[in-house]
This record gives C-alpha cells, sequence and structure tokens, in this order.
C-alpha cells in the first residue's frame, strides 16, 4: 500500500470510479435509504413546526414551520453528509478493505478521498431534495428561485464531507464519532439559525455562529425557499468552498498519514 500512496495518480476524474462504486452498491438500497433520511427530519419540522410553531409569532413575515423548513434542508444535508463522511467511509476504509483494494488500481489514495468527498456530498444531495420536494408539496416554498437552493445544498454537503473525512482519518473507532456529534454538530445546529433566529442568542454566541458552515448554507437557502436573492450570497459560497478545500486537504494528509504506519 505504501508504494500505492506514494505514486502520482489519474488527474482531474481519477474519483468518479470511487463515486460511481459506492452508488452502484447504495443503489440497491436507494429508496430505504433516502425514506431513512426524510423520516426523522420531517418528524422533528411537523411536530416542531405545526405543533410549536402554532403558539409562535411569524418570522421575517413567514409562518415558523416554514421558517423551520429551510433550516430542516440544511440539517438534512449536514446529517447525510456527515455519516456517509464517517460511518461508511470508516467502514471502507477500516473494516470491509474497500479502499485496500481500490489503492490495488492505478487510482491513488487523493482519488479515493476525493470519491468518498464527492459521494457524501451526492448523499447529501438526495436527502437535502428529498426534504425539499416534501416542503414544495406542502406549499412552504415561494417562487422558483428555490432551485439555486441546489447548488446551495451540494456546497453545504461538501463542506461537512470535508470536515467528517478529517476526523474519519483519526477516529481509532466507530465509538470515536460520537464526540464529533456530540461536540461539534449539535452544537452548531443550536447556534447556527435551524430552529429559531440567531439574534435571540449573545452577540459573541451568535458572532461565533455566523461563521460556521451550517450557518453559512442557512443563510442561502433559507431566502431562496421564501423566493427571495440570499444577502452577501458571494460570502457564503466563498466561506463554504473555502471549509470544503482547506478540510478536503487536511483530510487527505491525516489519512495518508494514517495508511502509511
Amino acid at each position: 500500500m505504501s508504494k500505492q500512496l506514494a505514486i502520482a495518480r489519474p488527474g482531474l476524474f481519477g474519483f468518479f470510479p470511487v463515486w460511481q462504486r459506492n452508488f452502484l452498491v447504495w443503489r440497491k438500497l436507494a429508496l430505504p435509504s433516502i425514506l431513512g433520511n426524510l423520516a426523522d427530519p420531517l418528524i422533528y419540522m411537523l411536530g416542531l413546526g405545526y405543533g410549536l410553531g402554532a403558539m409562535l409569532p411569524s418570522i421575517d413575515g413567514q409562518p415558523y414551520v416554514a421558517f423551520l423548513a429551510a433550516g430542516t434542508v440544511c440539517a438534512s444535508t449536514m446529517n447525510a453528509a456527515t455519516f456517509e463522511a464517517l460511518y461508511s467511509s470508516f467502514s471502507r476504509m477500516h473494516v470491509q478493505k474497500t479502499w485496500d483494494a481500490i489503492l490495488n488500481t492505478p487510482l491513488g489514495l487523493a482519488d479515493v478521498v476525493a470519491g468518498e468527498l464527492i459521494w457524501a456530498a451526492t448523499k447529501s444531495l438526495f436527502s437535502g431534495l428529498a426534504i425539499l420536494l416534501v416542503i414544495t408539496a406542502m406549499g412552504l416554498t415561494q417562487g422558483s428561485l428555490l432551485l439555486w437552493a441546489l447548488p446551495a445544498i451540494v456546497l453545504t454537503g461538501l463542506a461537512f464531507a470535508a470536515l467528517g473525512l478529517i476526523w474519519n482519518a483519526l477516529a481509532p473507532s466507530y465509538d470515536f464519532f460520537m464526540y464529533y456529534f456530540t461536540l461539534f454538530i449539535t452544537p452548531m445546529t443550536l447556534i447556527s439559525g435551524v430552529f429559531f433566529p440567531t439574534d435571540q442568542l449573545p452577540p459573541w454566541l451568535a458572532s461565533i455562529g455566523a461563521w460556521l458552515p451550517l450557518a453559512q448554507g442557512v443563510a442561502l437557502v433559507r431566502p431562496l425557499l421564501a423566493g427571495e436573492v440570499p444577502a452577501q450570497a458571494l460570502l457564503h459560497v466563498v466561506v463554504l468552498l473555502l471549509t470544503a478545500g482547506i478540510a478536503y486537504a487536511l483530510a487527505l494528509r491525516l489519512t495518508r498519514r494514517r495508511l502509511l504506519k
């Protein structure tokens, strides 16, 4: 394996065979996978949106359930990318030894990690799109600008897939992933504007939350679903791209170091 890791391999589209392999495996259980990704966020959205939302005033001119729906799209995207980059990628790397088999082909480690990154982002797109279709059918979106939410979902998925691959490279076992969710994913969900406006938070905490990748996705998706152009859209896009690029580079370096041990 060390020899394979040291050799430069196929270029820009070397990730595609890895992506294709993961897609073909997933396709066999596509429907249960999509339904599983739908169930949890929809339960929370319907329970909180219509239950708690009935007691709350409108937020920025829209009912609470519509406000929450946009946050749910982003949170579902984040969770799908994170689970794929952690549990599934770890299984292929460490348990099933799928990566070992791939690295004995002309593909190199950069192709494998990039393939895992793109595949995790693809899974997050499926999840975000499924939620988007449901809330559109429920009448919780407005206008044709919602189609621009799809690129925003992809960018959000890429950022969280890359961050997850960093933790995947560091994790000694599946149990280690719980720290990632407890210390990073859950707190970020609470301070990134998914469930309530961030101006309800203490200013210092709101400032931290505003720069987190989930907040960038929410800032893009929520206005688009309301038929509005996001404020500072370019800034949010750049932050997500930088997050994905830097995290991918770090994940690749850490993964290489792990596999060379």
